[in-house]
């Protein structure tokens, strides 16, 4: 839903309205509008991953390790295009918000030209190093020559998936968070579709196991990818991507300036992961394949936190570029308050079903039991994670995209990694453990960016 800017006037009037008594209606108001899409979106694609990884899982343990452990370097692959999508968010919403829809389009065609030459370079990369990467990760023999096929397949469609997240970006940065979902829709079906028919080979399609869900998952980015970029080509009401494709060195490096931190972040973050998925992977197959259930259904809570943070970007970004930054603070708040509410129901989802819910996933019941356990653990941090994603999300919409980095770093590396190897390491906790050191990251993270926002010297943000 593309948000309408007015007149400095009614700008003016619009900030008196949302700061009486009953703003807190109108703010939450704004906020749905932006953030059900983006909920819808990503509830799609997070059944559609647990659905993925169901039909994996029947497949045995050393199928969900695979493709559990080929995902986490892929994660790192794309660390700069999320930071580069960011940076592509904070331009395009300010430039709407100050009414410099020319801006928007040129920052739109600025990030695809950069993110096609890197994302030919990284499909390249990935499917020629796949076995030195997947024996990196601690990749078991009964696990090594499945996750090699599955990586290289993914690999070959990787720069459809990242000029769709770029695409993706700039929509969502001009207020325009329904045709993402839309797209991704479409898109993620034809995956489980794909998967349903491949995988198992139904309806006369060739049974391919794990490289079947790897080529059903290209395929469905392929079809993403060509939806989203027919809307910026017929255009919308900002965003229009016409020529000419020329370099615009001052553009392209405030995108840049606005994303190296959110880069920085992402490096940052990705390489945790892998180590935190190394330090559980000598465990053995049985706890990698609990490990990776969780993961999955982890993403499921990462669902409502993130689609508010997408509210949080655009809105904040969108207030400061009008100038209007208290109505930009109110527009956070209330983003948060929501998204909190809708965190606390995932919560009580993982401490009372979680083993249902692992159920899902596998009939091995150490897998099961495992499982259960860490999902407990994730229930019980849903609050502060909502928080972080969300309020993070605002200062990046602000352009301040060091905090995020600053959280992460401390969070990832200073408990997750630190915590978790000590837990589960060194005192023999295992995956208890590895995911109690989650844990902690999580709370820290969030109290780091909830300072930050509360200081509000984000709201001098340049970008």
């Amino acid at each position: 839903m593309v948000i309408a800017l007015m007149t400095y006037q009614d700008q003016a009037e619009t900030r008196r309205g949302l700061l009486r008594p009953d703003s807190s209606s109108a703010a939450r108001k704004q906020v749905l509008e932006l953030a059900w899409p983006s909920l819808m979106e990503m509830a799609l694609v997070t059944f559609v991953n647990m659905a993925d990884m169901i039909m994996v899982g029947r497949l045995g343990p050393a199928a969900i390790a695979a493709v559990g452990l080929t995902n986490q370097p892929v994660f790192f692959a794309m660390a700069s295009f999320i930071a580069l999508n960011v940076g592509t968010t904070a331009v395009i919403a300010r430039a709407i918000g100050a009414g410099e829809d020319n801006v928007a389009n040129d920052a739109l065609r600025q990030s695809l030209m950069l993110v096609i030459v890197m994302g030919l370079a990284v499909s390249v990369l990935g499917f020629t190093f796949a076995e030195n990467v997947l024996h990196f990760m601690g990749a078991e023999t009964d696990v090594l020559p499945l996750g090699i096929g599955y990586m290289k397949i993914i690999a070959s469609g990787g720069v459809f998936m990242v000029v769709s997240m770029s695409l993706t970006a700039a929509l969502r940065g001009a207020g325009d968070t329904v045709s993402p979902m839309k797209a991704n829709m479409v898109a993620n079906i034809s995956n489980v579709i794909g998967n349903y028919l491949l995988i198992y080979g139904k309806f006369g399609f060739p049974q391919l196991g794990v490289p079947g869900a790897a080529l059903a998952t290209t395929i469905s980015r392929v079809i993403a990818f060509a939806l989203l970029l027919r809307v910026v080509i017929l255009g919308n009401a900002h965003l229009h991507l016409t020529g000419p494709f020329k370099p615009n060195r001052k553009l392209l490096g405030r995108i840049i300036r606005v994303g190296i931190p959110s880069a920085a972040e992402q490096v940052v973050l990705r390489a945790g992961q892998l180590t935190y998925v190394r330090i559980v992977a000598g465990f053995g197959t049985t706890v990698i394949a609990a490990h990776q259930i969780g993961m999955n259904i982890m993403n499921l809570s990462f669902m409502p936190g993130m689609a508010f943070a997408i509210a949080a970007t655009t809105l904040v970004g969108q207030g400061l570029g009008a100038g209007m930054p208290d109505v930009a603070e109110s527009w956070a708040r209330e983003t948060r308050r929501m998204g909190t509410f809708v965190s606390g129901c995932m919560a009580l989802l993982f401490i009372l079903f979680g083993k249902y819910i692992a159920m899902l996933y596998t009939n091995d019941p150490e897998v099961i039991s495992r499982t259960a356990t860490v999902l407990r653990i994730l229930g019980l941090v849903q609050p502060a994670q909502s928080t972080q994603f969300i309020l993070a999300g605002g200062l990046r919409g602000a352009g301040d995209t060091k905090w995020p980095l600053y959280s992460t770093a401390i969070g990832v590396w200073g408990f997750r990694v630190a915590i978790g190897y000590l837990l589960a390491v060194v005192m023999g906790m295992e995956l208890v453990g590895a995911w109690m050191g989650m844990a902690v990251d999580q709370l820290a993270r969030s109290a780091i960016i909830s300072l930050r926002f509360r200081s509000g010297k984000w709201k001098l943000a340049k970008v």
